[in-house]
Order: structure tokens, then sequence, then C-alpha cells
């Protein structure tokens, strides 16, 4: 587990559909698991998750605050974006545990080499580095 303490980053919430029993593709992905919280029927309520010191957390839509979920949105929700130091490395990962491609591993003029992912959930990800 990544020491945050004293540390600013973020910790990004990505809501999974009430009932969902199954987040595999994060583990497969290359995520370690932190904790798991699950409800009565073995759903999972929410779980806290790690990428190489990057921590996010996985959670079921809550309707007190209206969350929603991407395929429950009918879209993009929000970008994931994950600097790493190999992009290619990354991104073939994700698409080996089950991501669909969205734009290929491309070096820009802007100076980032960055690839863009769906997961199985519908949140988009886009891997990137600065060059």
């Amino acid at each position: 587990m990544t020491n945050t303490m004293g540390k600013t980053h973020f910790a990004p919430e990505l809501h999974i559909p009430k009932g969902t029993f199954n987040i595999d593709f994060y583990l497969k992905f290359g995520a370690k698991e932190h904790f798991c919280l699950n409800n009565d029927d073995g759903s999972i309520h929410v779980a806290e998750l790690e990428i190489d010191g990057a921590v996010f957390h996985v959670h079921e839509t809550m309707g007190w605050f209206d969350a929603l979920e991407p395929v429950a949105a009918k879209g993009v929700t929000t970008v994931i974006g994950l600097f790493v130091d190999d992009v290619q490395e990354v991104f073939n990962r994700a698409l080996a545990a089950g991501a669909r491609q969205i734009s290929p591993v491309t070096d820009h003029d802007y100076g980032y080499r960055q690839g863009m992912f769906r997961d199985p959930f519908g949140h988009y990800w886009q891997i990137q580095k600065k060059i």
C-alpha cells in the first residue's frame, strides 16, 4: 500500500452500477486492491485500488446525490488521466484485460505520448507521459 500521507494527490471515484459483483478488469489491468467492502448480497459497495501509486476507488452508484456511471449516463462522465513511464506497456495491459481502444498511443506535437481506452464499465482512461 502506498503511503500518501502528507502528499497532495487525487483519488478519483469511478461509479459502477449497483449489483456489480466483479471488478476483475482493474486487477487484470495491474491494480492492487487495498480493500473491498461488499453489500449483504455480495455485490461491491466500494473498493480502493492502486496502480503504481495512483489510488482510486470504484463505488456503486448512490441515488442520494444523483451519481451516474457512464452506461446509465449514456456517455463519458470523466476521463482519468494516468501518467506512467511506459505508455505502450500500460496501454497494452489494459487492452489485454478487456479495455476497448479509443485512440492508439501516439506522440503529439504538444509534447505528450498518449493513448485512450474505455474500460468495461464505460470509464475513459488516457494513459500518458510528457516527452
